[in-house]
């Protein structure tokens, strides 16, 4: 019986493809986790919904220019937060709602331009992930991103920290805080771009913002947030893709699932604290 029962426990562990996901969602989950508590304490989410889900028109344009697909995406995620910047910083128009407006359109651009044009690529697999479709080649790109945008925000915690709260302060001092503020976009997009294999444009936005929403609420420590965001965003990742090997259900929607039910634990763990306070 316990054989038995530990057979079926590591089955999932028993596939190549299996493997490789695991591998893939603990490479982007610490980048996304560290990014995602920049924006929920900057108030930037829609940012990086927007972001998220600009890049669409970028893919199905690299498939027609025959370039990688990930600079076409990373180049219009980039159009999309350079654009929005620039209109609500020479308009009456608040941000959020430009990025609505600019969000929208570019996708519905993608959809327009993927509906009138032959290509192998599935919607699909753009809009949800292809995880348990990896290549080494996709593997290897995510580990490359992951890494590079890990190093920055490493190197760059502090200025990113500032600029965050208090970007008059960070500019009286010397930071460059337009260098700094497209950088951090580009961080965001170049991520993004990593996210794409495993779940997709229209769920990426849900690694970016819960994991740094969920630290939110369980710490007041900023170095804290970090550590929680980038744990809840490893195990998430993890159950998601374990459990739905069992349940025989989509591994990307899964993830997100459990990065909403540790959501709504910590948000009933937060307010039970704070009614004993």
């Amino acid at each position: 019986q316990i054989l038995i029962m530990a057979e079926i426990l590591s089955a999932p562990f028993q596939y190549n493809f299996m493997i490789n996901a695991f591998f893939l969602t603990a490479i982007i989950s610490i980048p996304s986790a560290l990014i995602s508590c920049y924006l929920v304490l900057k108030g930037w989410s829609l940012m990086g919904d927007a972001i998220s889900h600009s890049v669409l028109p970028g893919i199905i344009i690299s498939y027609l220019l025959h370039i990688p697909l990930l600079i076409g995406a990373f180049c219009s995620g980039m159009i999309c937060a350079v654009a929005s910047g620039f209109l609500s910083e020479n308009s009456r128009i608040k941000q959020d709602t430009i990025m609505g407006v600019v969000f929208s359109g570019m996708f519905g651009f993608g959809i327009v331009l993927y509906s009138k044009v032959s290509t192998e690529v599935h919607l699909d697999h753009i809009l949800f992930g292809n995880i348990l479709g990896l290549s080494l080649e996709d593997l290897l790109i995510s580990f490359l991103i992951s890494a590079a945008v890990t190093i920055l925000i490493t190197i760059k915690r502090q200025d990113l920290l500032l600029h965050t709260f208090d970007p008059i302060h960070a500019r009286s001092i010397g930071i460059p805080v337009r260098f700094l503020h497209y950088g951090f976009l580009a961080m965001v997009s170049i991520t993004i771009v990593a996210t794409l294999s495993a779940v997709g444009i229209i769920l990426s936005i849900g690694l970016l913002i819960a994991p740094g929403a969920i630290a939110f609420l369980l710490t007041q420590r900023f170095g804290q947030m970090l550590v929680i965001a980038m744990i809840i965003s490893l195990l998430s990742s993890f159950l998601g893709i374990y459990i739905s090997f069992f349940i025989d259900s989509a591994p990307a929607p899964t993830i997100i699932l459990f990065l909403s039910a540790f959501f709504i634990g910590a948000l009933i763990h937060a307010n039970m604290k704070l009614k004993i306070n």
